[in-house]
């Protein structure tokens, strides 16, 4: 079966259509889409694009690896209701953000008291900086000052779905207002750089999502789909909280092999929502890293296992690493054939790579998988990325985000497939 799935890959050409290279950043990130930046996200117009194709008005949707929410609130607009799940507690906030509309005149009302707050900031007011060692890392004195007294203040806000969009664009101000290295995805310090002033850059970021939210607000009213129910979950994607043969549609792009990196790109907002006090146990959170329990690993793929092998030969701890990720991929892909309906598909975005000189097939893995766990191949989409917000190499020694000048790049995800299956 393996041959078989290796030449279904290998003749499948290039599906221009899907990859919307005429869409403009002003297209991705329309209503509530361009609230945070957040790595490696599918642009919304392929969620919309699979949902027209295989549901209804009503059908139900989950996204097991919710990242910033695209699939929920897509899900959302087309009065689909959802469940959106994820590890990454920084990633639930977001995405409860986008896909929780609120009534612009109530959220107005609610900046305007807190900008009346924050206005009248001056080097003698009391604040209470945090103490620790990584937020002192990355943030110089006075901004760390102003960052604590907005935080401060958003705490005192008393309605969650208000606070949550605050503590959302608060997340997505600390990057510019940190040393981190402005045009990295690696944590890297800048020591020359120019940090952004917290509350002006505060003020501009909640604008901008004002602006989002009012939109979304109203496309939903006119449609009527306001009421429509989106869940946010934070939970391991292998627990996803909904019944046996209950799904119709699961639309969702996995965390790739070196899924920690994630931890390692929202630790600023971790630390000071206070998500984990230790970067390394929240490292551990997430699918396939180096920390988990490498015992009864069932990779459920021969591609798999010849991946493996292929590692050992070269470096172990990368091997267990990849048998990890992949064993644990086939626990979540059990998972989704116990929500999805008869008849539900499953369409999973997703790229190969390379570790160590060895091609990572996570496409010819995941599809032998499922069809392993009694899922059909209903197509196979191979599109260009021309618009994904990811470090375009990596190096390939080691498979981490490279800088554009190391001589060991090679490019990252140029293309990626979406594979649809049915149980």
């Amino acid at each position: 079966m393996e041959t078989e799935i290796i030449n279904l890959f290998k003749n499948c050409k290039i599906d221009y259509s899907w990859s919307f290279s005429d869409k403009t950043r002003k297209d991705t990130a329309y209503i509530t889409h361009g609230f945070h930046r957040y790595p490696a996200k599918f642009i919304p117009q392929i969620v919309s694009r699979l949902t027209e194709k295989y549901t209804k008005v009503g059908d139900f949707i989950v996204d097991p690896f919710g990242g910033c929410g695209t699939t929920i609130v897509e899900s959302k607009v087309m009065g689909r209701p959802s469940i959106a799940v994820d590890i990454n507690p920084v990633a639930t906030l977001i995405t409860k953000a986008k896909a929780t509309p609120i009534n612009p005149i109530k959220i107005e009302k609610e900046f305007i008291n807190l900008k009346y707050k924050l206005d009248n900031y001056s080097d003698n007011t009391k604040v209470i900086v945090p103490t620790h060692e990584r937020i002192d890392y990355w943030f110089k004195t006075e901004e760390k000052r102003k960052l604590a007294f907005i935080l401060f203040e958003i705490i005192k806000i008393k309605d969650q779905d208000i606070q949550d969009f605050f503590f959302c664009g608060f997340s997505n101000i600390l990057k510019n207002c940190s040393i981190w290295l402005q045009k990295s995805n690696k944590p890297t310090r800048d020591f020359e750089k120019k940090s952004a002033d917290p509350i002006k850059l505060f003020y501009r970021q909640i604008k901008m999502m004002l602006r989002g939210n009012e939109q979304i607000f109203n496309l939903l009213s006119e449609k009527g789909y306001l009421k429509t129910p989106s869940k946010v979950v934070c939970t391991d994607a292998r627990k996803i909280p909904t019944k046996d043969n209950s799904v119709n549609l699961i639309v969702t792009s996995p965390p790739y092999v070196t899924s920690y990196e994630y931890a390692d790109l929202h630790q600023l907002t971790a630390l000071w929502l206070e998500y984990t006090k230790d970067l390394s146990d929240f490292r551990k959170r997430f699918i396939g890293t180096s920390y988990n329990n490498k015992k009864n690993l069932v990779l459920n793929s021969i591609l798999a296992e010849k991946i493996r092998s292929d590692l050992l030969d070269i470096d172990k701890k990368t091997a267990e690493e990849v048998s990890t990720y992949f064993s644990e991929m086939n626990q979540v892909f059990v998972e989704m054939k116990r929500i999805l309906k008869k008849g539900g598909k499953t369409c999973i975005v997703v790229g190969n790579t390379s570790l160590k000189g060895v091609k990572i097939l996570n496409a010819e893995v995941f599809a032998e998988q499922l069809k392993n766990l009694g899922l059909k191949i209903v197509d196979i989409i191979k599109r260009e990325i021309p618009s994904k917000n990811l470090p375009s190499v990596r190096d390939k020694e080691t498979g981490k985000f490279a800088k554009i000048s190391d001589k060991n790049k090679v490019s990252a995800y140029p293309t990626e497939y979406i594979l649809i299956m049915e149980k």
